[in-house]
């Protein structure tokens, strides 16, 4: 009986997985999960200056155990023969996380010179040191002969390619003498697997050039030589060490280099495929469908939505335009011919914080266990403890009524993703009194984060872009039925919940199957793969008039801390 098996890897923030996919069932064999060891130690990162840096040694050590661990789980007769009939290999990564790499593709931070220098290290998404160099960027291009933003929302973030890439630039002149060319993680990844890290020769994902780096086909690639120079010098040259094609991921990034084949164990014609940013891959792990958003939410979320290039033969209704592709969405994160569904225009929103404010709060109310309890408690219950505060507040404040009244929150603690990127803006509590008690305050930080994706919701609405379903994936959509049932109810619409733990991965191995000439394509390999879905949550129809009162204070709240910013100066 022919056999045919796939890898898809996820790196996601603190850990990446290996899941192994019978690519002709469907069926998901197992998984391995690695948390990155020095990330897990706090290495590279101030927090305070909302610097987060990832060294590569975590992203290596953790593809080379994972991979091992997730064969190494079978019987070794067992084990040998699905090692030999493994075709492909595909990976996603979070994003925008570029790094500066040397002539030959090696991120700067393997070198022993810059083994312990965050500037030469992979800078994680949710890095927010480069918020001059996003204003300058925003500035420029909006008075540029050409908006190279115009494909970006009309916003370009802090948390995207050029802007971390200045930054760094500026602010390290050694790594600026040193760094020939800048990858993403999602390109370095493959790359390394097949053993051609050739700055100019390497495969890049369309999915991060085009919602990360303003690439577009309109522009002939990147923004021009001459718009880069004109917001720094530094940037001179760059243009050409960098690349001006891309390619979707059901294409292959090439073939599995004999080291590594040797590393893992695996047959030396396994196939690589292009990589993509982790929520675009969920997405497709969730078994997305046109006008259908899909949120993956964990530490921050991304909101995914793809549309046909050409609808005009789709009945939707009055006033949206024939091709959405002539029509610029404004506020999200982009909108890339490819960059989900191949043939598809991915749109893509999000939020800075979403898991992120839940565990803020889990830090302030721990304090006593750590700086005060520690001397009689040990670190292990410690620990037990802090895990079950979260559960905890989730069923206290399941209890409690809602009403207009309450404490109404700001999510944005990490900055404004989307709608309108502006991660200068901050987080704010208010309506607080002595009333005010733990559960009522994560109570107001939930329905935050729920009015947040109802902000997303509704641009995308108001842009004439209709949502037909939600599909929600990830930890918190899996673990937390509080917050999916203040999501569902706050955005009066059912969720359905996919039912994979590992949906990102699961993605990733449907376009390892594709990439492997198992399928044709993606929507076939969809249809083969899919998990389907688990629970769906229903709108409380009692709460919904209330939550859409608390949503327009929660709107005030935003006008008043954009305020702030401008007050500020």
């Amino acid at each position: 009986m022919e056999q045919k098996y796939v890898i898809g890897l996820d790196y996601g923030t603190d850990s990446v997985r290996a899941l192994l996919v019978d690519a002709l069932s469907g069926k998901e064999l197992g998984s391995a999960v690695h948390y990155y060891t020095r990330w897990k130690e706090g290495k590279y990162c101030d927090p305070q200056s909302s610097q987060f840096r990832q060294h590569p040694l975590d992203y290596i050590e953790g593809m080379e155990r994972t991979i091992t661990e997730v064969l190494g789980n079978f019987p070794a007769d067992v084990r040998e023969n699905i090692k030999q009939n493994i075709k492909a290999i595909s990976i996603d990564t979070t994003g925008s996380t570029p790094v500066a790499v040397d002539e030959r593709g090696v991120p700067l931070a393997l070198l022993p010179e810059f083994s312990e220098n965050p500037n030469a290290m992979f800078v994680l998404w949710k890095d927010h040191t480069a918020v001059k160099e996003a204003r300058e960027i925003n500035e420029l291009s909006h008075k540029w002969k050409t908006d190279f933003t115009k494909y970006s929302g009309g916003t370009y973030s802090t948390e995207w390619f050029w802007s971390k890439m200045l930054h760094i630039l500026r602010e390290d002149e050694q790594v600026r003498a040193r760094a020939f060319s800048w990858l993403e993680h999602c390109d370095w990844m493959p790359a390394l697997l097949t053993g051609n890290t050739n700055p100019l020769q390497i495969r890049r994902s369309r999915c991060a050039a085009g919602h990360k780096a303003m690439w577009h086909k309109e522009f002939g690639g990147l923004p021009s030589q001459e718009f880069l120079t004109a917001l720094d010098p530094l940037l001179e040259g760059i243009r050409e060490r960098l690349y001006q094609e891309t390619f979707t991921s059901d294409q292959a990034a090439g073939i599995i280099s004999s080291e590594w084949a040797m590393k893992l164990g695996l047959p030396e014609d396994v196939v690589i495929g292009v990589g993509a940013l982790d929520a675009h891959f969920g997405a497709v792990g969730a078994a997305i469908e046109p006008y259908t958003l899909v949120k993956v939410i964990g530490t921050s979320t991304c909101d995914m939505l793809t549309v046909p290039l050409d609808n005009s033969g789709d009945k939707l209704g009055d006033g949206l335009v024939d091709k959405l592709e002539d029509k610029l969405i404004q506020g999200i994160c982009g909108q890339v011919d490819g960059s989900i569904v191949p043939g598809m225009l991915g749109m893509e929103a999000g939020q800075s914080a979403f898991g992120d404010f839940y565990g803020w709060f889990q830090q302030i109310l721990s304090f006593p266990l750590k700086e005060i309890a520690s001397d009689v408690i040990s670190e292990e219950e410690i620990e037990r403890i802090m895990e079950g505060i979260l559960p905890a507040l989730s069923v206290k404040a399941s209890q409690l009524p809602v009403s207009v009244d309450d404490e109404v929150a700001l999510d944005w603690i990490n900055g404004r993703r989307t709608p309108d990127a502006n991660q200068e803006v901050k987080g704010i509590l208010s309506a607080l009194t002595l009333a005010s008690s733990a559960a009522s305050l994560f109570k107001a930080m939930v329905e935050a984060t729920a009015f947040g994706s109802k902000a997303i919701v509704k641009r995308f609405e108001q842009e004439q872009v209709p949502i037909r379903q939600v599909i929600a994936l990830g930890g918190i959509a899996k673990k937390s039925p509080y917050v999916m049932q203040t999501l569902a109810s706050v955005l009066n619409v059912p969720i359905a919940v996919a039912s994979s733990d590992q949906v990102c991965a699961l993605g990733a191995a449907m376009f390892a199957s594709v990439v492997a000439g198992i399928y044709p394509d993606i929507e076939t390999a969809i249809q083969a793969i899919s998990s389907g879905f688990d629970q769906t949550y229903y709108p409380d129809k009692e709460k919904v008039v209330v939550y859409q009162q608390l949503y327009n204070k929660y709107e005030k709240l935003g006008a008043f801390a954009e305020a702030m910013v401008q007050v500020n100066g």
